[in-house]
């Protein structure tokens, strides 16, 4: 009997003990170092899901790396006008945890939210280099700060030490729709540019990231990359040319654009004097003022053999577009007597005629383009302009 007795007790302080440790092990994991245990795959902590959001820029990447955690608490509780100044407290916070200094907030739930970046770029306008930093935040009624440390590896915010900063900025807080997730986006998307923002609960925190001197970069690739396989397509060189056309505002590389474009037209063994090489090389003349070798290089690029109706077609559209109104109806011209009145030389001829307030002589062209017609989309374009010619209003 004394020996069952002793195994009753025995039992009963097992059971006490395993009860006790599950009490401790459950406090562990609702603090703040629950996550994975070392080797042991399991959910994050709080359900705080993982996310990942990545924007380019171009070739420039900008990756932000967060746990996001949801407006409703894991018991249930709706924290909606909780979480701002309340649950994510204004200003830096004293945790109890961690290294003792004053803490910003994480951005996030769980373990350190990242921002990574594959180039250095400018946050608001200030120098930031390519890397992966960890992404804090300093949350103010009216004004927040955004930090990015050196230190991406610590957990959270609690071991933040502001000597490790690589760069703050300020920002301001917008009003937003609400949002149960907390979530990074890239809110305005430009070749040059991003606008990433934090967005939870019915608050948007954005702040700019930027390429400076983009243009610059890509003559950098491009120039190394025509030394190599792609150098060797006349296509690649009027791309290159055409890049600076559209894309170099200041004309900055007008000089390179021009080489590159007469490599596109005259290089050795891939050089291709043909219209997309002439009309191009005309628009980099113009880009450097060059009024009469422009039109005297569309002028050749109209004569050549291999040139079409459709294409000189465009040209005369284009030279409406930029304003070159006696000159289109030229192009026009020459397109109708070169291919004696064909689809769509008088179509041309109407517009280039509107264009000048030449509304009857217009409308004697759009009559026999109607009956040219190809097709249906075409034939109520042409009734269209039928009827605007008829009221004596232009159809550009």
């Amino acid at each position: 009997m004394l020996n069952v007795s002793r195994s009753n007790v025995g039992t009963r302080m097992l059971h006490r003990t395993l009860a006790a440790l599950a009490i401790t092990t459950m406090v562990l994991t609702a603090g703040p170092l629950a996550a994975q245990f070392p080797g042991l795959t399991s959910p994050p902590g709080g359900d705080n899901q993982k996310s990942v959001m990545t924007q380019y820029m171009g070739f420039v990447s900008v990756t932000v790396t967060y746990n996001s955690p949801d407006v409703t608490s894991p018991t249930g509780e709706d924290r909606t006008g909780k979480i701002w100044g309340e649950l994510v407290p204004y200003g830096m916070s004293q945790t109890g945890f961690g290294n003792g200094l004053p803490t910003p907030w994480r951005a996030g739930a769980n373990e350190n939210t990242t921002f990574e970046v594959s180039h250095d770029v400018e946050v608001e306008g200030k120098p930031l280099a390519a890397g992966i930093y960890g992404l804090h935040m300093i949350p103010g009624e009216s004004e927040w700060t955004v930090v990015f440390s050196h230190n991406h590896r610590a957990w959270g915010s609690f071991f933040y030490d502001p000597a490790e900063d690589a760069l703050r900025v300020t920002v301001k807080p917008e009003a937003a729709e609400f949002r149960e997730w907390l979530t990074f986006d890239a809110v305005d998307r430009r070749l040059d540019s991003t606008v990433i923002a934090l967005h939870w609960e019915k608050l948007r925190i954005p702040f700019r990231v930027s390429v400076p001197d983009m243009v610059d970069r890509y003559v950098d690739i491009m120039r190394q990359e025509l030394t190599g396989s792609v150098g060797f397509s006349w296509q690649n060189w009027n791309a290159a040319a055409q890049f600076l056309i559209n894309r170099d505002a200041e004309g900055k590389h007008n000089d390179l654009a021009l080489q590159w474009i007469d490599s596109a037209i005259g290089a050795p063994f891939i050089g291709r004097e043909n219209f997309t090489t002439l009309t191009t090389k005309a628009q980099v003349l113009r880009k450097h003022g060059k009024t009469e070798e422009t039109f005297a290089v569309l002028d050749k690029a109209i004569g050549l053999p291999s040139t079409t109706s459709g294409e000189i077609h465009q040209l005369g559209r284009t030279l409406l577009t930029m304003g070159e109104k006696e000159r289109a109806l030229d192009v026009f011209k020459k397109n109708l007597e070169r291919f004696d009145g064909a689809w769509p030389t008088n179509v041309g001829m109407a517009r280039g005629l509107s264009a000048l307030g030449r509304y009857d002589e217009a409308l004697k062209h759009a009559k026999v383009a109607l009956e040219q017609a190809p097709d249906d989309l075409n034939r109520e374009s042409l009734k269209g302009m039928i009827e605007s010619l008829s009221k004596g209003e232009d159809v550009n």
